[in-house]
């Protein structure tokens, strides 16, 4: 043994060598050539593959770019326009439909999204700034194959995030990707806690901090009479940029808004319009249904609310406030702040579900979060249910 320990860290200045041990003959350069060339192989082949996938994991490919790269891409997604006359800005924006049942169209179901233009000047002898908005003559029709129990693509929230437009569907859970009029699967939210065989009812989404944050209704899920059945609508799901999901228990958060709203259970809110903004770090709440009363499907309908919740980021210190007038059939559905206002001016959705009258309807309306109005409650052509908006 010690023969051969001097052979391996003593070797002979020639070539080649050859060492006798028992029997066998090793011929030890021979042997650690191949080796250093299969380690060496190895290698090669490792920074080839590397390079040919940018060094990324699959859910950052998902991307196109990496993660990091992706996740601090500007906002809006298109740069604003001189207004007319040079006058102003114009946006580009977008508005996305949940159609309900009317969704399906026969082996597929649709969405519809319609984009338009704000143009929005800052006047300077104390009334409101001039809100304006035209749309485009056609909606672009985006459908999907995946569905749970016969419903799907009933799209609830439109955000920019990573660089992508992303929506959100209130039956599947899945999180789409919406890019030259297709629906691309992301990401499938599993309802509560992470660990429930229901896809998740998303119903806001925000971006905080370089996450993607898609929130539910805010209140137990109860039958149409108001018995509780579970607390999986008051999860909250935080993403990354390249799709990890974290599920978050927000009890405690839409708890102290029932409070801070003046409620107190069974009394409830429904929430569908929330986000939070980077310039005032506080989270704004525009609720869709606010009641005293224990819930109950049909007089939900008519429990719209013109409520403005704001809250710091431990929920400890909310304020309440109003903002334009209330119209009982009229509840949030998605707001934004308008860019270059330092988060004090919104643009808003109010959908309208009136059974007894027959009647859907989807209004627009621009206000400060002091309650100024720029643009009052104005019906969105074509008597549809639009649930979300964004600066595209």
């Amino acid at each position: 043994m010690q023969d051969w320990r001097n052979a391996i860290f003593n070797p002979p200045p020639s070539a080649s060598f050859t060492y006798k041990m028992g029997n066998s003959t090793v011929r030890l350069q021979s042997r650690l050539v191949v080796a250093l060339g299969i380690i060496g192989g190895i290698v090669v082949l490792y920074l080839m593959l590397q390079r040919s996938s940018g060094g990324m994991t699959v859910a950052q490919t998902v991307w196109g770019k990496s993660a990091q790269t992706r996740c601090n891409s500007s906002y809006p997604l298109s740069r604003p326009l001189p207004g007319r006359g040079g006058v102003g800005s114009r946006y580009r924006i977008a508005v996305i439909t949940d159609l309900d049942q009317a969704s399906r169209r026969e082996a597929s179901w649709i969405s519809l999204l319609r984009h338009g233009w704000l143009e929005w000047h800052h006047r300077h002898d104390g009334r409101p700034p001039a809100a304006e908005l035209t749309w485009d003559e056609e909606d672009v029709t985006v459908k999907s194959s995946l569905a749970n129990g016969g419903r799907a693509m009933e799209l609830s929230e439109l955000v920019s995030f990573g660089g992508h437009l992303l929506s959100v569907d209130d039956r599947t859970g899945v999180v789409y990707q919406l890019t030259n009029g297709k629906a691309v699967p992301w990401l499938i939210l599993a309802d509560g806690d992470g660990q429930v065989a229901k896809g998740f009812k998303g119903e806001w989404m925000t971006v905080k901090d370089n996450h993607l944050y898609i929130g539910g209704l805010g209140k137990e899920w109860t039958t149409e009479t108001g018995e509780v059945l579970n607390h999986n609508p008051q999860f909250v799901k935080r993403v990354t940029c390249d799709g990890r999901v974290e599920h978050i228990d927000w009890r405690p958060a839409y708890q102290a808004l029932v409070a801070a709203a003046g409620l107190t259970p069974p009394g409830y809110l429904i929430h569908e319009a929330a986000v939070w903004s980077h310039a005032r770090t506080e989270w704004m709440f525009l609720p869709r249904r606010a009641s005293n009363e224990k819930y109950d499907d049909m007089a939900d309908e008519r429990r719209g609310t013109n409520i403005l919740l704001r809250a710091d980021e431990t929920f400890t210190n909310i304020k309440k406030s109003e903002v334009g007038p209330i119209i009982p059939t009229h509840g949030f559905s998605s707001f934004k702040f308008i860019p270059g206002t330092d988060d004090t001016w919104i643009i808003a959705l109010k959908s309208e579900e009136d059974s007894a009258a027959n009647r859907t309807n989807t209004y627009i309306t621009v206000f400060s979060i002091d309650g100024q109005v720029a643009l009052p409650e104005t019906p969105l052509k074509g008597a549809m249910k639009f649930e979300g908006i964004e600066f595209v």
